[in-house]
């Protein structure tokens, strides 16, 4: 099959979250299956330094109508990466910004017109260079091209035969925008429904997506089952309801090029199962980078993560003080909420030398705080997937996890009688839940036959995107008979 992704982000041009991951691994999985793929990405200011020597378009002008004057973008022949070609959608008035989104925490004001314009550019362009048998689209920023494919170009010949597939990453990010945007991008008012885009009295892309594509996909099994409730489905619950024969739990794969202890070069020592020796030395490595000097029978947790309100941290601040009452240490690095900020930075001054926090993103840290703690943190209110938890069992880091989305999927809570299990899990979200599960790591990891048994279980464990690549593979032929 011809497959084109559209999406918002991929490593390693552009990247705010797991989206990201996602969209620069899963292609490479699925040609390796047989298929072609192109990924449509748009040419932000980032994206450029990627591009080698001046840009060669592939098509030069695709005019793209709006109510106030049409826009023309170019199409840039990115090449091919392993195998996978890239095109990038060039419209420098709309992309050529330092930002994804937005900047200094701001989003943009006119991101429905930049999304909207994106997929038109995608389709304009695939009428162009080939229509493919799939367009797999990601979250709410290409959410608008199943909807164009029913309304804009239902009777375009090129295009009409053409199936689609959404993969939600995270349902609570859904582009909603004032009503009036139907009319700024020239998509009739029967579509603003509340059997179709209308949500609230707003313009809402992704709900668009979910009842035009002809199938849908989300992160993990446990969240597809998640976002049909309201506590999770952000208000699209009942528009998930409604497709859940066409809605596929799949969880997300990880590449182990990139985060395998035993050739991580971001590590100060490498070591494997049959030899931890190294761990030791890149827990030394990580308490030195956060100023700490901690004994080695001291166990050390380990949070690396955006500091949001869906990561549960409301949960971690009303138990620090209980936490370091036990014998601990703890290191933090991210960034997010200024609130958030505030406390991690105000608790690590009051509690130095047991608590250190780094306020910032840092690749090559998290690398080492991954592999250099023993306990790994992650009490997320949702989490569609999460791949720090992966990470984390790659690396010989016991994850304690709130038992929803991909983190109960992945992580299976440790029963000492069996030797069974890879983590500690709670499901109430509670901050004394939190603090119990902690405890209970705390209670294997002072059992040192039962916490090398946990590491090793947790090693064992392989998440990579070969499995999910097939069932990828399996709702395109479903989506593709839908349309043949």
């Amino acid at each position: 099959m011809q497959i084109v992704f559209a999406a918002s982000e991929s490593v390693p041009f552009a990247k705010s979250g797991g989206l990201a991951d996602v969209v620069g691994a899963l292609p490479q999985e699925i040609l390796k299956l047989g298929h072609e793929i192109t990924v449509y990405l748009p040419l932000y200011a980032a994206v450029r330094p990627h591009l080698i020597g001046e840009p060669k378009y592939a098509v030069r002008s695709i005019t793209i109508p709006f109510p106030h004057g049409n826009r023309f973008v170019g199409i840039v022949d990115g090449g091919e990466r392993d195998g996978v070609k890239f095109s990038f959608v060039d419209c420098p008035e709309m992309f050529d910004r330092q930002g994804i989104y937005g900047n200094n925490g701001d989003t943009y004001g006119d991101n429905a017109e930049r999304f909207g314009l994106f997929c038109r550019a995608v389709l304009e362009a695939a009428k162009i260079i080939g229509a493919p048998d799939v367009f797999h689209v990601h979250d709410w920023q290409a959410a608008l091209i199943p909807v164009l494919l029913r309304t804009v170009y239902s009777a375009d010949p090129l295009l009409k035969n053409c199936a689609t597939v959404l993969t939600i990453h995270n349902a609570a990010y859904q582009g909603s925008f004032p009503p009036a945007t139907t009319e700024q991008l020239l998509l009739p008012w029967d579509i603003f429904t509340f059997d179709k885009l209308e949500h609230f009295n707003t313009f809402n892309f992704l709900k668009g997506g979910i009842v035009y594509a002809d199938a849908l996909t989300t992160v993990s099994r446990k969240y597809a089952e998640e976002i049909q409730t309201p506590e999770f489905g952000s208000g699209l619950d009942g528009a998930f309801r409604q497709r859940h024969a066409d809605l596929h739990g799949i969880l997300n794969g990880v590449d182990y090029t990139e985060w395998d202890p035993a050739t991580d070069g971001n590590l100060a020592a490498h070591y494997t199962p049959a030899d931890l020796s190294g761990k030791r030395e890149c827990r030394k490595d990580l308490l030195h980078a956060f100023g700490l000097e901690v004994p080695e029978q001291t166990p050390l947790i380990g949070i690396c993560s955006r500091f949001a309100s869906q990561k549960g941290f409301d949960l971690l601040e009303q138990i620090a003080g209980r936490l370091l009452e036990r014998d601990l240490a703890v290191v933090v690095l991210g960034t997010g909420e200024p609130y958030y900020e505030k406390f991690f930075r105000d608790f690590a001054y009051a509690n130095a030398g047991r608590f250190s926090v780094q306020i910032r993103y840092d690749d090559a840290l998290a690398h080492k705080v991954e592999a250099g703690s023993d306990i790994f943190l992650m009490p997320s209110r949702f989490e569609p997937y999460g791949l720090n938890q992966i990470y984390s069992l790659k690396c010989g880091t016991v994850p304690v996890v709130r038992a929803t989305g991909g983190l109960d999927d992945t992580v299976e809570e440790w029963n000492p009688g069996l030797n069974t299990g890879t983590g500690f899990k709670f499901a109430l979200y509670e901050a004394q839940a939190l603090l119990d599960a902690i405890d209970r790591a705390l209670v294997a990891f002072y059992d040192k036959k039962q916490w090398s048994q946990l590491v090793q279980n947790g090693m064992a464990q392989n998440f990579s995107w070969d499995k999910p690549a097939r069932e990828y593979v399996a709702v395109y032929e479903e989506a593709a008979r839908k349309r043949a």
